[in-house]
């Protein structure tokens, strides 16, 4: 790859750590073409347009990251970008700045304490924990393992581990055993359907809502805060108070703890923890406020847009933001580096120790045989996670749950259009409904994830009716990616024969 960027200009202010990439690593396009599925020809003509261009970004989200080189091919992303000159450049990959809790927009801008892992490991398989979690595919093992610190108790919010995590029905039998189980939830599904008690929240209709994720990734800086569209049915706690509950009964403040005092607690400590001497003064400008909306109007005020507390009149607030229906748009992305930079050296790092080691998997894996099938998930506008296919307004519509399959790897293995098949991955099996496209690149299946509501147990009624097949249920728990922990959830080898 070297040779494609020797005459690219690599960062305007000299602010990145380079590395010698042929000495470390370059295969030529040759030796991935077959492991790629792309002609090396193709990968040369690709490579030299992206080099040329003026203006041009490679982007990878959850493709990339679930599989067994997620950490690898998420960091090559950026060595591309960067090595392209593509960086935090206008029309280029660039950097939002949030309005609120993003951890690069506030604070020392430039330089930072970097990122530690590795500060604990699983107790049964010593798995190294990653920005203080440990792999979702240690849970079950956790919970089954005698010794000491065995998991004997677990809360769920809002979420169904047992179809979004690999090998479901493992995990859903671990939760059998577990001495208690408490679920935050509107639902009883195929994880809340193990809980000893489900304790439900507002509907998101009927309570605030301020997007934390997106504004760090948009392609405009904006904030927006959704009023509640109907107001609650019934005296019922919404679910930041159940969690506050929660937190008082396992404090041994017992059920009937002042949730409202534990609140103020927590909120008290958090910006003590931040604002030092100004403390008082903070908590006094948002003593009108409760649970998540004091935290999201300290996190406004105290932003990039933030009114500072008074200090910058005019600067962004929770009450400004809710007499803004249609949100706030602060403009266009704009060059950011080194601003916001929280590396030691106040560089780009580009090339991380732990980083380099790895690629010695990656060089290793090109000596393997090409499978001959495998198996990706997707999502989709109206079927993202599993709670969305027991809405109506959602689920109606053609089924979505098939896998869509090539028409020459349809020919070849025998399967027709709305035929049935069955995919295995070694023991693991699931049935399918085939979908035969020529969107999907031949020796590539897909399968959206979320789907098998045909457990007992749960109340479903509408997804019960076309419950699909859960495609985690092919993978192996043990597999994952060894930087991120992530569970490998595609590019995993498959055989697939008709019904």
């Amino acid at each position: 790859m070297a040779e494609f960027f020797a005459d690219r200009p690599i960062h305007r202010d000299g602010s990145v750590m380079m590395f010698d990439w042929q000495d470390v690593f370059d295969p030529t396009p040759e030796a991935v073409a077959a492991r790629c599925g792309i002609a090396a020809t193709e990968i040369r003509e690709l490579v030299r347009s992206l080099a040329k261009a003026e203006r041009a970004a490679v982007y990878g989200r959850i493709g990339t990251c679930t599989q067994e080189y997620g950490t690898l091919a998420s960091w090559l992303i950026d060595v591309v970008n960067v090595l392209t000159g593509h960086l935090d450049e206008p029309g280029c990959a660039m950097f939002p700045k949030g309005a609120a809790f993003q951890s690069n927009a506030t604070g020392a801008p430039g330089r930072g304490k970097g990122i530690t892992l590795g500060r604990r490991a699983s107790r049964v398989s010593n798995a190294p924990e990653v920005f203080g979690e440990l792999p979702m595919g240690c849970l079950a093992e956790e919970i089954t393992t005698p010794g000491e610190g065995k998991v004997r108790a677990l809360i769920t919010v809002a979420s169904n581990p047992a179809l979004s995590a690999p090998n479901g029905p493992q995990l859903a039998a671990a939760m059998d055993q577990l001495e208690l189980m408490v679920s935050v939830d509107i639902y009883l599904n195929e994880t809340t359907r193990h809980a000893d008690v489900i304790l439900p929240g507002l509907s998101p209709l009927e309570d605030l809502h301020y997007d934390v994720a997106f504004p760090q990734l948009s392609w405009r800086n904006t904030a927006r805060v959704s009023l509640p569209v109907f107001p609650t049915a019934e005296a019922r706690p919404a679910e930041w108070e159940i969690l506050l509950k929660l937190v008082g009964i396992a404090t041994g403040k017992g059920a009937a703890a002042d949730v409202r005092r534990i609140d103020d607690e927590l909120a008290a400590e958090d910006v003590r923890r931040v604002a030092g001497p100004m403390a008082d003064a903070v908590l006094a400008a948002v003593s009108g406020l409760t649970g998540p909306e004091r935290l999201l109007d300290i996190a406004l005020r105290g932003g990039p847009y933030g009114d500072r507390f008074g200090m910058t009149p005019g600067g962004v607030t929770l009450a400004k933001l809710k007499a803004t229906p249609a949100g706030i748009d602060f403009g266009p992305l704009e060059p950011r580096i080194p601003e916001a930079l929280r590396t030691p050296s106040g560089k780009i790092e580009l090339a991380p120790p732990l980083l380099l080691d790895d690629l010695g998997r990656a060089r290793a894996d090109l000596a393997r045989a090409v499978p001959d099938l495998v198996i990706v998930g997707r999502r989709q506008l109206r079927s993202n996670n599993s709670w969305m296919h027991n809405l109506p307004v959602l689920a109606k519509g053609k089924f979505r749950c098939t896998a869509l399959v090539s028409s020459i790897d349809a020919t070849r293995l025998g399967l027709r259009d709305g035929g049935r098949a069955r995919i295995a991955n070694g023991p693991r099996t699931i049935d399918v409904e085939v979908e035969v496209s020529d969107d999907m690149m031949p020796g590539v299946v897909s399968l959206p994830h979320g789907w098998g509501h045909d457990q007992a147990g749960a109340k479903l009624g509408l997804a019960s009716e076309r419950p699909g097949a859960n495609l985690n249920a092919l993978f192996d728990e043990t597999l994952r990616d060894p930087l991120s922990g992530n569970a490998v959830l595609g590019g995993v080898p498959i055989t697939m024969q008709p019904l």
